[in-house]
């Protein structure tokens, strides 16, 4: 089911960030930041098990991105740094935890884990899906063992509702626990995100308000 988004943000500016919907043009990007990071997250992603994959299938992957991302079906970014020659990492709403919520996820680039560039990340998304979209709660799931990723929404003041037995399975099909972290309105209250510095862009690169 489509998001009812009168104005999606195709781009948002962090302090050190670019976040913004991928471009098939950042095929090479993409391919490279995988690879670089590809032991890392094998350990998490059950995605990064299938790779390396040929230049002509992450274009393909990037087109089908743009395509979602433009049917106002799934919005999924590039996490870039200022000059947008270097990936950082991977994020995205969601839709698929009920109505009036969205889903937050991320991957962070080996080089980058540990410097504060997810909280940085998933702190400007929530502001503008609890600030701008006006939605009614936003999710963070993740493995239980993943004790960094699981420190992301903590940080942000979410709040861990559930650990969910064998919600999601790896690679191999062995089944996976989910960790079920959720922010709603009045928790961001008392967020940092809710003082952090983004700006937001749309499609045609209109600045967008918050007020």
């Amino acid at each position: 089911m489509p998001f009812s988004i009168k104005q999606p943000a195709y781009r948002i500016e962090t302090p050190r960030t670019v976040i913004r919907c991928y471009h098939p043009r950042d095929a090479p990007l993409l391919e490279q930041g995988v690879q670089e990071s590809l032991d890392h997250l094998k350990k998490w992603m059950p995605w990064a098990h299938s790779e390396p994959e040929p230049m002509e299938m992450k274009v393909a992957q990037l087109r089908l991105f743009r395509s979602r991302f433009d049917m106002d079906e799934e919005y999924i970014f590039g996490i870039f740094n200022p000059e947008e020659t270097r990936l950082i990492g991977g994020t995205g709403f969601h839709p698929r935890v009920g109505p009036e919520a969205v889903e937050i996820g991320y991957w962070i680039h080996v080089d980058y884990i540990n410097k504060g560039y997810a909280t940085e990340i998933t702190g400007a998304l929530t502001k503008i899906a609890l600030e701008k979209y006006k939605f009614a709660r936003v999710e963070i799931h993740c493995d239980p063992l993943n004790l960094a990723s699981a420190s992301i929404p903590r940080k942000i003041n979410y709040v861990h509702e559930a650990t969910l037995k064998g919600r999601s399975s790896d690679e191999r099909g062995q089944l996976r626990d989910s960790m079920i972290w959720s922010i709603t309105k009045e928790e961001y209250a008392e967020s940092i995100a809710k003082s952090q510095k983004i700006e937001a862009f749309d499609v045609v690169g209109k600045k967008i308000s918050f007020s």
